[in-house]
């Protein structure tokens, strides 16, 4: 059972991985902070308390494997292998920067940790349900986990591919959904809507699994309880705020999708990040 203390160092962490994406996307003067600032408190869990990895050694054989489908959240992810030890943290500010291997989208040939090249939507499940599969064929117990955005839950192979992972009764996958209920152009209700979202997965053969993903005593307990589930895959459906932490991201979500802030938007939600609860800034 996760202590108080771990729950709080998490927190911590999950508001440092928001600071280096407010820096990395400023410096950069593009790159995707909404949808980075959202699956900040997720990707913090996974990395710092779910996932078993060795910084040391990326390629060991029986580590647990993540796949980022939202591809364009770039900056959380980056920062969350930097603070995990496998590359410097200084190197964040070279995102996008011409030579830097922190690309736009993630590459797996040019970082460490990195398990697909992802940012064409759609794809991440694919490759995570063959991922699962390899598993099964090598007899090895590790688990994969696939990042997914709730608007790139509207494209057809997210649906094939899901189809799949439930007939092959893939139980090492676990499916998590940013569902921050915006997309690039718009409310994802608007644009396409998925409702019913979660009747959807049971239709197609997926145990569910709903939390606030903002709650890390609720994700750590969500992330528990899909490892446990025999028999079928599990989608973990995660309650989100675009730009979360950043109060003038929250309030136009839209506005930085795709937009970095200035320098004195930097300053403002550094400032704010700091202010947070829990956060030490030592």
């Amino acid at each position: 059972m996760v202590t108080n203390e771990k729950i709080a160092e998490l927190k911590v962490i999950a508001n440092k991985l928001r600071q280096h994406i407010v820096a990395m996307t400023c410096a950069a003067g593009s790159g995707h902070p909404g949808g980075s600032l959202s699956a900040a408190d997720i990707v913090a869990a996974l990395y710092f308390y779910q996932l078993k990895i060795k910084s040391a050694e990326p390629n060991w054989p029986d580590r647990d494997r993540f796949v980022m489908s939202k591809g364009h959240a770039a900056p959380v992810l980056y920062a969350a292998l930097a603070e995990a030890g496998f590359f410097p943290v200084t190197y964040l500010k070279t995102l996008r920067k011409l030579g830097s291997s922190l690309q736009g989208h993630i590459d797996m040939l040019s970082l460490p940790g990195i398990e697909m090249s992802t940012g064409s939507l759609g794809q991440g499940l694919s490759a995570a349900n063959g991922m699962a599969l390899a598993a099964r064929l090598d007899k090895k117990d590790y688990h994969v986990y696939c990042l997914m955005g709730d608007g790139e839950c509207q494209e057809g192979q997210i649906w094939e591919a899901a189809m799949t992972s439930s007939h092959y009764k893939l139980d090492n996958l676990t499916a998590i959904i940013d569902h921050n209920k915006h997309q690039i152009d718009g409310k994802i209700e608007d644009i396409k809507n998925l409702a019913p979202f979660a009747d959807k997965w049971a239709a197609f053969g997926w145990h569910i699994i709903s939390c606030d993903g903002h709650e890390m005593k609720a994700i750590i307990e969500a992330l528990g309880k899909a490892v446990q589930t025999k028999g079928k895959p599990t989608v973990i459906i995660v309650d989100t705020i675009k730009g979360k932490g950043v109060s003038f991201m929250e309030a136009k979500p839209l506005d930085y999708h795709g937009k970095a802030p200035t320098r004195e938007e930097e300053q403002k939600a550094l400032q704010e990040l700091c202010q947070l609860e829990g956060f030490n800034n030592e």
